[in-house]
């Protein structure tokens, strides 16, 4: 099937979905959908002749005829939602389904007063000023074809509301659980996360799923910062091994607040990235980091777009990747200063080993500088373990195996030390341990 006839199918299944609809949905929420889906059908799917997808080929994704779970899930366990969602047993959570929220999972106590942790459905439903305002206005749907379609097709998703002065010290986790039923299934999960001034959070955004059945993930999150606030943003992606994912974070940055965004990208068939951060304030900040890890014939893809719009304001990008098999990954990093942006300080650096001679990365980190008082770099690296490195551990007894397995560990273990959440980096770690053992 083709990308033009796929993109006539979602639009034939959101006309079908809207005529039988009978929630009543607001107002508000209508007209949201039907601008997604206004801009998904100009915009089309998004092929190999677009610039910023030339080395991700999406048809293998959207041409599957896949469908909605019309409110049928999969039935996880509460132990099987922890663990694949690297979760703490009582830490507060919310789980959902095949994108449909899951109550019985769910978990609100310890929350102090003012916190808003709930389902956008529910929200919805009771037609919530907040959301109507924030929802939509910061992911570009008339840009993004995919962040266009998941705008048609908002149904639940996690709203996160930290009120002004609070300060969380512990992490809130959303858990997205996927698993094929009879037919491949799509879900677009939507996340809403909103700090109020002088406030602080860690969010962990998880992505989780069962191997052995193809589904199909369009996921967008919205963070908003307030002034002076802190955001810590986890977006931990261990999809399925034949599942397709396609993730979106647009952040968007008010004076002096600051964002530290990690992603890690752990499995999946074709996984595609998207982040897009607005330093929106004078003295705004920003941290991204970036792991990515690649067997077979997998194919993971990260674009990351900066925008320096005001004076003074910071960022500091590293990716890391690591290939294995026939893997393919892709790495976009932009970053732009506007001209009023001065004074801005940012750095980009992009690093990738290969561990087999059939993985491949494609790697363009950007700079486009508007302003003339600045500070600004970008840097990329490809290579493979060092033989220096391999020899002086062989030399120590080690088997060429564990050589291999301990210097994979040692390059992606920097960015799991970043992570600020004890138990979260301990489980990583872990997981880093038994998967480079099969090396």
């Amino acid at each position: 099937m083709s990308v033009t006839e796929s993109t006539g199918r979602f639009i034939a299944a959101f006309d079908e979905q809207r005529s039988a609809r009978k929630d009543g949905a607001p107002l508000w929420l209508d007209e949201l959908h039907q601008a997604g889906m206004a801009s998904f059908t100009e915009l089309g799917f998004p092929t190999t002749k677009n610039e910023e997808w030339k080395y991700t080929n999406m048809e293998p994704a959207v041409s599957l005829p896949f469908g909605q779970v019309n409110g049928e899930a999969k039935s996880f366990s509460t132990g099987e939602v922890l663990s694949n969602g690297f979760a703490e047993n009582d830490a507060p959570r919310l789980v959902f389904q095949n994108g449909t929220f899951a109550p019985g999972l769910s978990s609100t106590r310890g929350l102090p007063g003012g916190v808003r942790l709930a389902s956008l459905a529910e929200r919805s439903r009771q037609d919530d000023e907040l959301l109507a305002a924030q929802l939509g206005r910061y992911a570009n749907h008339k840009r993004n074809a995919f962040v266009a379609l998941n705008t048609a097709f908002i149904g639940d998703g996690a709203v996160v509301v930290i009120p002004p002065g609070c300060r969380l010290t512990q992490p809130i986790y959303l858990i997205y659980v996927s698993g094929a039923m009879k037919h491949p299934v799509v879900s677009y999960p939507r996340t809403l996360i909103l700090l109020g001034a002088d406030s602080e959070a860690k969010i962990v955004e998880s992505y989780a799923g069962a191997n052995g059945g193809k589904y199909f993930c369009n996921a967008v999150t919205e963070l908003i910062a307030a002034g002076d606030s802190v955001a810590h943003h986890y977006r931990l992606q261990n999809e399925g091994e034949a599942a397709f994912h396609m993730g979106t974070l647009a952040a968007h940055l008010d004076r002096g607040s600051h964002l530290t965004a990690h992603a890690l990208t752990l499995s999946g068939a074709l996984v595609r990235n998207n982040v897009h951060v607005s330093l929106d304030g004078e003295g705004a900040e920003c941290v991204l980091n970036g792991l990515y890890l690649g067997d077979g014939k997998q194919h993971i893809d990260n674009f990351t777009e900066i925008e320096h719009a005001k004076p003074r304001a910071t960022s500091l990008e590293l990716y890391k990747g690591i290939l294995d098999g026939a893997s393919r990954g892709v790495f976009n990093g932009r970053i732009v200063v506007h001209k009023d942006a001065q004074k801005s300080d940012a750095r980009q650096t992009n690093r990738n080993l290969l561990l087999s001679a059939d993985a491949a990365v494609n790697t363009k980190p950007q700079l486009e500088i508007y302003a003339d008082d600045v500070k600004c770099s970008h840097g990329s690296t490809i290579g493979q373990l060092d033989p220096d490195a391999l020899f002086y551990l062989r030399s120590r007894g080690l088997g060429p195996d564990e050589a291999r397995s301990l210097l994979s560990f040692a390059f992606a273990s920097e960015m799991v030390g970043r992570i600020q959440i004890d138990t979260l980096r301990r489980r990583l770690d872990d997981y880093l341990v038994a998967r480079f053992r099969r090396i």
